[in-house]
């Protein structure tokens, strides 16, 4: 059986919550039984099912994230949170 696709909000909509210089904030939850990526109360909401070894999940977190912006995967670059469930993006629009 194939796995379900991820739930993606559209791009304009992430792409509203970039501040100026390009960053956006996001929580995550890895180790999750389906992917999703999801806007609540203004805060980007993170599920992947990779786990967090050796960079896995943010891998992920990065790849599910361009494909919801509709970028390619080197245009995003981690700023902070490479061991936390709190991350930030530098998003090269």
């Amino acid at each position: 059986m194939a796995r379900p696709k991820a739930e993606l909000p559209s791009a304009d909509a992430l792409r509203a919550l970039i501040d100026k210089e390009g960053r956006l904030a996001l929580r995550v939850t890895p180790g999750a039984k389906f992917e999703a990526l999801e806007i609540a109360d203004g805060r980007v909401l993170v599920k992947v099912r990779a786990k967090p070894e050796d960079g896995k999940a943010n891998d992920a977190v990065r790849d599910l994230l361009a494909r919801a912006l509709e970028l390619a995967p080197s245009r995003l670059e981690l700023l902070r949170g490479a061991t936390s469930r709190e991350k930030q993006f530098r998003i090269s629009l």
